[in-house]
């Protein structure tokens, strides 16, 4: 007890929640902290959430289609050749295998060789021989380095950011910062693999704690793009248009004494945008319009990579009609299924290797060709890398210490490489890049400060990068 007859706790709760707590709230209030405010009258109309809006400056790239190694893509074996790596092949070092836990193994040379391709002489395995033919389109950064030796976690870091769930993607940050252009599409689309989802499955494209409208929505690659979006029994247009109407009106009734739930007005919105799906999703994946050049240079006509290369060739045909964002998976289910090489490099990556190379370079060649490559920034990449030392005698173990990622076009310089691993290929040394680096530079290139495009969320303003990221300029044209 005090003097005053009160304890400590009533004087801090009286104080803090009594007639002193207004000017507390009111300064609150002026720094935006509190992001809804209640009023009685002249409610906010609705707002479409993917309309167009304009980024903080003039961007380099309005599109993205983000190419996702599911498992690790080792970096010694496709763009980072070691030759120190291949000459102490077999002898025994000491790492870093898991978080913590450092252990001997035996350095494992790469079985692939390299050639130098283009004019700017980029390194690249003879498994990526036709990706070689865009060296110099390509920004190769070899000094990637991430924080999770596990699938789950580093999966979710690629694409929110974090280690942990409950973060907006990347591909929701630049829905939600950019709207789309086509409202007959959805503004972020994933495309995964038919052997299965990643690890973590839709957190990966999830939004998080933003709204669900910025979520990605996974398209079929055969078929209905999404399933159900055709109607169970036969109804004609019209029919169908008749019932949308009627039950439009319906939903005003109901929504005129519920003017400030906006969630109602998105619910009744997205039922528009499901109805002018069905009439242009269909369409935009509908690749056999296509000549049979384009379908060959996909690699549509070789049973090994015609999965992959439809993707590839719905990705462009999706960011030509204004999508804004195409995610491709390559790699699902577990171990070789995915880029995951436990059992052996060799057989794991080739595999991997010969689906996605020549689709891979012929999105590039035809988003070239057509004009796209300059505002379209494709990005390739994994959650980690893999040791430079063996497992199982012929495989390789997860790293996040020192991995590759590339990039092309949207304002990217091509014919570059930024960044080096040791000599052994297994940490970042010079000029390491952090996820939230990279980030932070995909924001710029589409036109954003990433200190400064947040989102309202749990009593701070959060954002892509959280506290972090670093623009890499050097890699901007």
């Amino acid at each position: 007890m005090t003097a005053c007859g009160r304890t400590r706790r009533e004087i801090l709760w009286q104080t803090g929640a009594g007639f002193t707590g207004l000017a507390l709230t009111a300064l609150l209030s002026e720094d935006g902290f509190f992001n809804k405010i209640a009023r009685a009258d002249e409610p906010a109309p609705f707002e479409d959430p993917l309309a167009p809006k304009a980024p903080h400056f003039a961007p380099k790239a309005k599109n993205v289609i983000f190419l996702f190694m599911y498992g690790g893509p080792s970096q010694v074996d496709l763009f980072d050749p070691k030759p120190i790596l291949n000459q102490k092949n077999g002898q025994t070092i000491e790492l870093e295998v898991r978080k913590g836990a450092v252990s001997k193994a035996t350095l494992l040379g790469s079985p692939f060789s390299f050639k130098k391709y283009g004019q700017s002489g980029l390194d690249v395995s003879e498994l990526y021989a036709n990706l070689g033919g865009c060296a110099d389109d390509l920004t190769v950064i070899r000094s990637m380095y991430a924080d999770s030796f596990a699938h789950g976690s580093a999966m979710i870091q690629m694409n929110t950011g974090s280690i942990f769930q409950g973060k907006p993607c990347l591909g929701s940050w630049a829905t939600y910062g950019l709207g789309t252009t086509n409202q007959n599409l959805p503004a972020f689309v994933v495309m995964l693999d038919p052997r299965g989802g990643p690890i973590g499955g839709p957190p990966n494209w999830g939004a998080g704690y933003m709204p669900a409208t910025f979520q990605g929505t996974q398209f079929r690659t055969a078929g209905d793009p999404i399933l159900n979006l055709s109607p169970l029994e036969p109804v004609t247009r019209i029919e169908q248009r008749h019932q949308l109407d009627y039950l439009g009106k319906l939903n005003a009734e109901h929504q005129a004494s519920r003017p400030h739930e906006t969630e109602l007005a998105a619910r009744i919105a997205s039922y528009e945008l499901a109805y002018r799906m069905q009439a242009h999703a269909p369409e935009a994946v509908d690749t056999s319009s296509e000549s049979d050049e384009t379908k060959s240079l996909y690699g549509l006509d070789d049973e090994k990579c015609a999965d992959f290369g439809r993707k590839c060739l719905m990705a462009r045909r999706l960011v030509e009609r204004g999508v804004r964002f195409v995610q491709v998976y390559s790699g699902g289910g577990h171990l070789d299924e995915n880029w995951d090489a436990h059992g052996g490099i060799e057989k794991n990556h080739r595999l991997h290797c010969a689906e996605t190379d020549k689709p891979m370079a012929g999105l590039l060649i035809d988003l070239k060709r057509r004009g796209l490559l300059d505002d379209t920034l494709v990005v390739w990449c994994g959650e980690f890398g893999r040791m430079p030392t063996s497992q199982n005698g012929t495989g390789r173990d997860h790293n996040p210490k020192g991995f590759t990622a590339w990039l092309a076009g949207g304002g990217s310089k091509g014919g570059t490489t930024y960044g080096t691993t040791d000599e052994l290929g297994y940490a970042a040394a010079e000029k390491p890049v952090h996820v939230n680096d990279l980030h932070a530079t995909i924001l710029h290139l589409l036109g954003f400060d990433h200190t400064r495009l947040t989102y309202f969320h749990g009593g701070r303003e959060q954002r892509l990068t959280d506290v972090a990221g670093k623009i890499v300029r050097d890699i901007i044209a």
